[in-house]
């Protein structure tokens, strides 16, 4: 995958490492040549300009890349170089970093921006969700405001433990995508049982997110099919004859 990132500071090198350390193509755009040497990024490809002119874009090729990071400190320059790589260029995926959270919601997609990274924004979700058992915790905004990742840690008195994934009635535009289980990823099946501790991580509309607040929070119906009359029948007989007993 080719990826151009645009800012070579802190953010953008450390991006940039991660990414060349799963072997994709790294090119970083930067105003300042003594980044190169400061680096130490091994294996990227570097080009000097000012990545809000078209033709330093144009000389990056940028209609070849998969991906444009917006990665500088200015909001300002991250929003130019996102519209400018989707309107001028096509390129089908940007990320655009947000540093100011008051100009969050410029970072849609009316400025070219598929994915908006608020650090201050993410780093609350994080401290929240250390804190905030039992509630569903926003980690991530995706699609421009319409969906999100979110996270909610199974408290152990939750009406949820025992039942199975798909026995739960989960909100129609919610999906459970990932159980994390002593510190192991799982990847959800109808049978899987829910245990107290489990982290559930959600990709859900931001309309559903109430939904699965309501099904989730203690004291709510636990959405689990209701059971018929023979069941509870023989539920109630096998008590009494367990009292008679």
């Amino acid at each position: 995958m080719k990826v151009v990132i645009v800012g070579a500071g802190s953010v953008g090198s450390s991006i940039a490492r991660e990414l060349l350390a799963h072997k994709h193509e790294i090119l970083l755009i930067d105003l300042k040549p003594e980044v190169i040497g400061r680096s130490g990024l091994r294996g990227a490809r570097w080009l000097v300009g000012d990545a809000c002119e078209l033709s330093t874009l144009q000389d990056a090729k940028l209609e070849d890349a998969d991906v444009v990071v917006s990665a500088t400190g200015d909001d300002k320059v991250n929003l130019v170089v996102s519209l400018l790589a989707k309107t001028e260029f096509g390129v089908g995926r940007t990320v655009g970093r947000v540093n100011n959270p008051k100009n969050d919601w410029m970072f849609n997609d009316s400025w070219g921006v598929d994915v908006a990274v608020n650090t201050p924004q993410l780093m609350t979700a994080l401290v929240e969700e250390a804190v905030e058992i039992g509630d569903i915790v926003r980690l991530l905004t995706l699609q421009t405001g319409v969906a999100s990742i979110v996270e909610f840690t199974v408290p152990h008195d939750s009406h949820v433990i025992g039942s199975t994934v798909g026995g739960i009635e989960w909100p129609e535009d919610a999906t459970l995508v990932a159980i994390l289980r002593d510190h192991a990823p799982i990847t959800p099946t109808r049978d899987d049982v829910l245990d107290g501790g489990d982290e559930l991580f959600f990709v859900t509309t931001i309309a559903a997110e109430d939904g699965l607040r309501a099904l989730l929070s203690p004291g709510s119906d636990d959405g689990r099919e209701p059971r018929d009359d023979a069941a509870e029948a023989a539920d109630q007989s096998a008590e009494d004859d367990g009292f008679d007993g």
